[in-house]
């Protein structure tokens, strides 16, 4: 690795020459200089200087003008601002001109080198320890999958995946991602087996884990503040791990006051999982209770037209008071610019209630589109491209201007998505769902090891379009495709974000109670 090249201006250099000797003994490259003007020409022509050290005080222009200058041509150049001066005032200037770091005079050698660390190598022994940490903890893990875990062992596993997933976005170690990769996969594995054989169950179990039917009564009515405004926004296809990569943002004007789990309900699709958390039912007894709002998918027509109309009649059910609600749904631009003007009247209402379906549409764009493949090629960038969205969105510009209000602020989502790269043959009749990670039809066949099926929808709480219906859903990564155009529709679908089957991923949810700050 060649040497990490500083240039150093002060008027003073020569009595410097102790710390300057003790940097290049430690390996660094010192260009030495004695003004401002020096250091402005030392930078026009060397374009690989790592960092800079200023002093503030300096014949000619001073360190703060040569900074100004410096900034004008090279915005992200590491710069030390060295003084005498402790003035406050000197100390906010150099700041707000986006200094990397500020010392006081005399300086000692260790605390340059502490410095420098901080700066030029901090991305490289960060990298280097959370490599090192995750090895540590990838046995505990291993060890903890196949320990015969319960459901909370099993969100617990997942959190602590997703914590090292997002300490290894900032890394480079290829390696380390892909064993943790590996390491996501069997815990798939293992979480498949566990819900296949305890999902039937929870759906009928009063003490089972809290799913999408009765998401509102176990986590949002409860906590609604009758005294203020309550404004939940649930985003269509928000993981857990976007979650974590938008809560530092969020947590600037907002305090997380409790982070629940819920599980969505199979199929992990908008149709059955969004209808049953504004229902407060099982897509069966939505049919069955509301026969004019359901459709099954061998239906024509929207699928998720009447969630106002559902929530209105959850709430005379399980709330029995007079509350005032309003209720937006997001679907493109023209939506969210509505929305974003209608925020004031938020605090008039006690509860509002947000639909936001951008990180779905990005789902489904990122398949169809070369562009957004690029741009979410993989985990990090999908997480990434998610944050870059949400922080110049309408609907945080929204959120922003309700903090300085007493709000409540709920987030949560319908169901999560996976990265598929197994692809699973199915062969059916026309009739047959053309959803990816789920099927429901009548003459399915399949390969048994890929999926959970499930020949009684009803036991599912899930409606039957006929007689001889059954359900498959995708386990762990699977996708499924039929023989006709097999490759053609695997080289479109493979390395794609979808959702309807059964993994952590798509059905470990988030519900996330928030203070204003």
């Amino acid at each position: 690795m060649s040497k990490v090249k500083i240039l150093w201006a002060d008027d003073e250099i020569d009595l410097l020459k102790p710390q300057l000797f003790f940097l290049e003994k430690k390996g660094y490259e010192i260009i030495e200089v004695t003004n401002g003007h020096d250091a402005l020409e030392v930078m026009a022509e060397d374009k690989e200087i790592d960092c800079v050290f200023l002093d503030e005080s300096m014949p000619g222009i001073s360190g703060l003008e040569t900074l100004e200058k410096i900034r004008e041509t090279n915005k992200n150049i590491p710069v030390v601002m060295i003084t005498k001066n402790e003035a406050e005032d000197l100390m906010e200037e150099a700041i707000g001109s986006e200094i990397h770091d500020y010392l006081i005079k005399p300086v000692n050698p260790n605390q340059i080198l502490l410095s420098l660390k901080k700066i030029i190598d901090n991305k490289r022994l960060v990298s280097s320890k959370t490599a090192t940490d995750y090895q540590q903890e990838f046995r505990k893990i291993s060890m903890d999958i196949n320990s015969g875990l319960d459901r909370e062992g099993w969100n617990t596993i997942y959190k602590r995946i997703i914590e090292w997933e997002i300490k290894l976005d900032n890394s480079d170690n290829e390696q380390m991602r892909d064993i943790l990769d590996m390491q996501k996969s069997e815990a798939n594995n293992g979480f498949c087996k566990y819900v296949s054989k305890e999902y039937k169950e929870w759906t009928k179990q009063a003490d089972g884990p809290v799913l999408s039917h009765n998401l509102f009564k176990e986590h949002l009515f409860p906590a609604l503040d009758p005294d203020r405004p309550n404004v939940l926004v649930l985003f269509d296809n928000l993981r857990f791990d976007q979650w974590r990569t938008l809560q530092p943002t969020i947590n600037e004007y907002f305090r997380v006051e409790s982070e629940e789990v819920f599980y969505s309900i199979l199929p992990t699709s908008t149709q059955y999982s969004r209808n049953a958390i504004f229902a407060g039912m099982t897509p069966l007894d939505i049919q069955k209770n509301f026969p004019q709002y359901w459709l099954n998918d061998n239906e024509s027509g929207g699928k998720n037209q009447h969630e106002e109309a559902l929530m209105q009649a959850q709430i005379d059910r399980l709330v029995k008071r007079d509350l005032k609600w309003a209720y937006y749904k997001i679907r493109n631009v023209d939506d969210a610019k509505a929305m974003l003007d209608q925020t004031p009247n938020f605090r008039n209402n006690e509860l509002t209630v947000i639909v936001y379906n951008f990180i779905d549409m990005l789902s489904h764009a990122r398949t169809e589109m070369d562009v957004l493949k690029e741009l979410a090629s993989d985990e990090k960038a999908y997480r990434s491209l998610t944050k870059s969205w949400f922080i110049n969105s309408p609907i945080w510009s929204s959120l922003q201007s309700l903090s300085d209000q007493k709000v409540k602020l709920f987030i949560t989502t319908d169901h999560g998505t996976i990265r598929v790269n197994s692809p699973s043959k199915v062969k059916a009749d026309r009739e047959t769902s053309t959803n990816l990670r789920y099927k429901v039809g009548k003459n399915l066949n399949y390969k048994k090891s890929d999926v959970l099926d499930e020949a009684d929808p009803h036991s599912l709480g899930l409606p039957r379009p006929n007689i001889s219906s059954k359900f498959i859903f995708a386990l762990e990564s699977n996708f499924f495709l039929y023989p006709n155009n097999y490759n053609r529709f695997n080289r479109m679908y493979n390395d794609t974000f979808q959702h309807g089957g059964l993994s952590m991923e798509e059905m470990i949810c988030p519900f996330v109670t928030l203070e204003s700050r």
